[in-house]
């Protein structure tokens, strides 16, 4: 499976700073989801988003308002196991 992996630099509500590598759940095709994911979406305040963090592997909300300059994607292949 090919997918884009995003990397951006946010303030998190404490104030520090947190790097993340992530993945965009619209952006995976629905059989690559666990059960019960990939469904509706959350109802998620303006600027936020539920993603899967590469490093933690767990699933994450963003705030694309605390953002710190922007995000940069590229393309990998492979499996992601997201369960």
């Amino acid at each position: 499976m090919k997918f884009n992996v995003y990397h951006g630099t946010f303030k998190k509500k404490d104030g520090t700073i947190r790097n993340m590598q992530f993945v965009r759940l619209d952006e995976i095709p629905k059989e690559a989801l666990p059960e019960g994911k990939g469904g509706k979406k959350a109802k998620l305040q303006e600027g936020m988003e539920l993603v899967w963090d590469m490093e933690n592997k767990g699933y994450r909300v963003i705030n694309h308002n605390t953002l710190i300059g922007e995000l940069v994607s590229y393309h990998m292949s492979g499996t992601l196991n997201l369960k």
